[in-house]
């Protein structure tokens, strides 16, 4: 199954929503909570890092399309 997000922000939020909630409580403690806590609370945490988490758990793939008409 692929599931297309059209960002890594809206990723990382299904992320938090669907696995993050359904790990055991050893997988959530550290680096996977400060994360939660940082999105959730401050919405301070860089692409780079949720890319580095989502790949922990499954296989990323980012494309940009850049769509250009000529007048």
């Amino acid at each position: 199954m692929i599931i297309r997000f059209s960002s890594i922000d809206e990723a990382f939020k299904w992320f938090l929503d669907n696995t993050y909630k359904q790990l055991p409580a050893d997988q959530k403690k550290g680096r996977l909570t400060y994360a939660w806590r940082d999105y959730t609370h401050n919405g301070s945490i860089s692409e780079k890092r949720m890319k580095e988490i989502l790949e922990e758990f499954g296989e990323v793939k980012v494309r940009t399309e850049v769509c250009y008409k000529p007048a």
